[in-house]
């Protein structure tokens, strides 16, 4: 059996999220410190650890066969990379920001300005689409300085909680899109890999499900069971089992997390008492 190679962040938050995911699915790696590739002891996977900017050249060149990526970098340098799974974590904006001193009305009032960026044709796509001309200025790292220094008028960047554009009087004026982190797979992957990719593919959406929801236990009066089901989103009917008590039962289901609080002041409308909550580790359908 071949081994699939996945490429993932070497360093920062987006790297330890990847580790943390692929271990999820029941993935052991030894990634060491200061380690460039890992293999896996349990799964036909090898590890490499590369800068996050240099990722998508990778996986168009085939040299990995998938990736742990943010979509930022596919939008900005990844051609037609096929996007296989959105993985819920690292999510941030790419956005227009302006210093707070500037009266912006509209994207048309940065006409003929100059936008310092490191994502120069993410900015050229989306001022062109506004048919608005800037000057960009392409830099790494930073890039929220730049107006405060005379570089630019404005910036391009990554937006997260928004506390490094006000730490540099900065606003936030146009989000051009959002982004997380994806798993991305090369277009030239071979159709052994895909079968790999494929079973990874199943254990990370069994991962995903879980952390979306939450397995619930309640006890419910036997002439409420079909009002409380009515509310409860299940996976293909309720788990109803009888308690010592005569007249109740114990139902289980499985809720979205973020419909939690709602869903749990319904329930106790309906008379369901002694409502327990539990994680999920994985969902399998």
């Amino acid at each position: 059996m071949s081994t699939l190679k996945i490429a993932i962040q070497k360093s920062g938050r987006l790297n330890e999220d990847s580790i943390q995911i692929l271990k999820d699915a029941g993935i052991s790696i030894d990634n060491g410190i200061d380690q460039l590739k890992a293999e896996a002891s349990n799964f036909p996977l090898e590890v490499l650890y590369l800068r996050n900017s240099d990722i998508p050249q990778y996986l168009i060149d085939g040299v990995v066969d998938i990736a742990i990526v943010g979509d930022n970098l596919l939008v900005e340098k990844g051609g037609d990379i096929e996007v296989i799974q959105k993985l819920g974590f690292s999510k941030c904006k790419v956005s227009v920001a302006v210093p707070k001193t500037f009266d912006y009305k509209s994207v048309q009032d940065l006409e003929g300005m100059r936008i310092a960026t490191s994502y120069p044709k993410t900015v050229l796509d989306f001022f062109s689409s506004k048919g608005v001309t800037v000057d960009i200025h392409q830099i790494s790292g930073s890039v929220e300085i730049a107006p405060n220094i005379g570089l630019a008028d404005a910036i391009v960047d990554i937006v997260s909680s928004g506390s490094t554009l006000f730490k540099n009087n900065l606003k936030e004026v146009e989000v051009i899109f959002k982004s997380e982190a994806v798993l991305a797979v090369s277009p030239k992957v071979s159709p052994e890999s895909q079968k790999i990719i494929d079973t990874l593919k199943f254990r990370i959406e069994s991962v995903l499900r879980a952390r979306k929801s939450k397995y619930i236990l309640m006890n419910v009066p036997n002439d409420k069971i079909e009002a409380v089901g009515k509310i409860l989103p299940v996976l293909r009917s309720l788990t109803v089992l009888p308690l010592a008590q005569e007249g109740w039962s114990s139902v289980h289901s499985v809720i979205d997390k973020d419909t939690f609080w709602d869903v749990i002041d319904q329930l106790k409308e309906a008379g369901a008492e002694g409502i327990l909550v539990c994680p999920i580790e994985k969902m399998v359908l």
